[in-house]
Parts: structure tokens; C-alpha cells; sequence
């Protein structure tokens, strides 16, 4: 029923959180959405960036895979059921209110091949040691990328991978902090390729080293 009405209004749901501020679940013309205040997080416009920049990659040549922000969980659905992804999924989230709306509101769980861990990524990718395959980083307080994401010594520790996926969202001073990731990248041994106005909003930071000799 809920559905049938959001195709004439939409239907929304509020819940705080610490870290994010008001989170609304919204049924929209059918569809159910993650927002924030000032963005969309997950299922909606943020869906369709991420899609461009992983129709770019062949996913089912990792292993596994390490995703920094796990939102409502759709990047995790996409994989599995756009690109039929098998591989093993490690999503980390510091926000414990998100970690139970994208299980309550989205099916997302703790499966034999997802492993969702409540905590702040910034440390745990400085101790982390298990090498990922691919890394997505997609993460947001509300709509800015909290400034120790964009730390030199946090992307040195993410060059021990094959891939890498970069939601950069940058809004303007955040633009010599994109330059210095690119530099560290390319000292590293990854091919760049930076798409930007993402659906007509975001900047896209694809880096791949594999073939690379």
C-alpha cells in the first residue's frame, strides 16, 4: 500500500542520528530512498553515480572487496545483483543508526559473504593488514567528506590494492586535496581516470594498477 501511495505523494519516515543529523526514509514513486538533509544516501541520485563509475570495472575479478561507507546498503545490492558479484564484501560504517536502517529498512545483513563492522574507517584502514582487491570509498557525514579521508598517510595505506573507486563529491576547497590523492596515486603505480559532473553533481576517481607491469 505504502508503495502505491508514494506514486502520488511521497511517504516519509524520520530518524535521528549523532552522526548524520535527520535521516529520512522516503517512499518515492515506488521506490524507497536513504536522505539526509542535504543529500542523497543511498538508492537515488548517489546509486547512479556509483553504477557509472562500476560499469567502468569487471567486479568479478576480485576476490573480495572493501566498502568505506555502507549507507542504506545499495552498493552492496548492486553488486550482488547488478553485476552478480560472489566474492566476499567488507563494509565499514561509524554510524551505528545507518548499520540498522539499511538492515531494518533494506535487507542488508551479516551473511558468508558480507561482514559489515560498525566503526570509523580512518582507523581502521591505518591497522588494517588483509590486502582487498578493490576498494570503494564512499564516505559522508551528511554531504562532506570528513576531512582525515583525504590525509596522505590514510591514501598510502589504501594503494595496497588492485582498484580503487573514489566518491570525491568534491565541493570547491576541496579541490587541492583531490590533486594531492591523484599525485599520491599515480606515485603508487595507478592509472587515473577522473570523471567528473557525475550526474551533473559529482566528481568520479577510478585507479587502476593492475595491468600495469
Amino acid at each position: 500500500m505504502i508503495r502505491l501511495l508514494s506514486y502520488i505523494y511521497p511517504i516519509t519516515k524520520k530518524i535521528e542520528s549523532a552522526y548524520n543529523g535527520t535521516l529520512e526514509i522516503t517512499w518515492f514513486n515506488g521506490k524507497k530512498l536513504l536522505n539526509t538533509k542535504n543529500a542523497n544516501y543511498s538508492y537515488g541520485s548517489l546509486e547512479k553515480i556509483l553504477k557509472i563509475g562500476l560499469d567502468k570495472i569487471d567486479v568479478n575479478q576480485f576476490k573480495n572487496i572493501l566498502l568505506l561507507g555502507l549507507g542504506g546498503g545499495n552498493v552492496i545490492k548492486t553488486l550482488q545483483q547488478r553485476y552478480a558479484y560472489k566474492g566476499k564484501i567488507t563494509a565499514i560504517e561509524i554510524d551505528p543508526v545507518i548499520v540498522q536502517v539499511a538492515k531494518d529498512e533494506f535487507g542488508i545483513f551479516n551473511t558468508d559473504k558480507v561482514s559489515i563492522h560498525c566503526t570509523d574507517a580512518y582507523p581502521f584502514v591505518m591497522k588494517n593488514k588483509e590486502k582487498y582487491d578493490f576498494i570503494i570509498i564512499d564516505l559522508f557525514l551528511d554531504d562532506t567528506i570528513p576531512s582525515q579521508f583525504f590525509d596522505e598517510a590514510f591514501w598510502k595505506k589504501l594503494t595496497n590494492t588492485q582498484q580503487l573507486l573514489f566518491n570525491a563529491s568534491l565541493h570547491d576547497n576541496n579541490k587541492k586535496q583531490l590533486k594531492n590523492i591523484i599525485n599520491i596515486l599515480q606515485k603508487a603505480n595507478f592509472n587515473i581516470n577522473k570523471l567528473e559532473n557525475v550526474n551533473k553533481t559529482n566528481i568520479l576517481l577510478l585507479a587502476d594498477k593492475k595491468y600495469l607491469k
